[in-house]
């Protein structure tokens, strides 16, 4: 019988797709914003649009942190603001653990569990945020064997 893919991750999946969007070349971040088992968004990191990319001339480092590019969580949040998605307690699967001000503009979104995938610099203020807001933070396993076995379980007609 074909095991199907756990809710968490199978969203956090899509989180790893989209980082591969990214055009930041020192990480690579996904975020997929869900509500109801249903995407509503999804981002990575990379420049403002028109701008010039981190991958075609470097990132724009000031204090150690590239000022050219905007959070995959920031730009998940801010397509949902574009194309009126309601983002109040929905949930977001973030393959690093947020930055201190993307926990806030999750916070101010109204989202409220944070999924993440990889630990990251996680900053004990936004650890505190979070708990203050009653947002729930977790962090996804996948088994060793996970995506060798999610290509085996595919029909033979995909793996050409």
């Amino acid at each position: 019988m074909l095991q199907r893919i756990p809710w968490d991750q199978y969203f956090m999946s899509q989180s790893l797709i989209l980082s591969s969007r990214s055009t930041c070349e020192r990480l690579r971040v996904g975020a997929t914003i869900v509500r109801d088992k249903r995407i509503i968004a999804g981002g990575y990191n990379g420049s403002v649009h028109g701008e010039t990319h981190c991958i075609d001339q470097g990132c724009l480092l000031e204090d150690g942190h590239c000022i050219r590019t905007i959070h995959a969580e920031m730009n998940a949040i801010l397509q949902c603001a574009r194309f009126g998605a309601q983002t109040e307690g929905a949930s977001i699967y973030v393959t690093h653990f947020p930055c201190l001000n993307c926990s806030k503009a999750i916070i101010q979104a109204g989202l409220k569990q944070v999924y993440y995938l990889h630990d990251y610099a996680n900053h004990p203020y936004a650890l505190h945020l979070f708990k203050q807001a009653g947002v729930e933070i977790n962090q996804i396993d996948f088994p060793a064997n996970f995506f060798t076995d999610l290509e085996e379980s595919l029909p033979l007609a995909s793996r050409k």
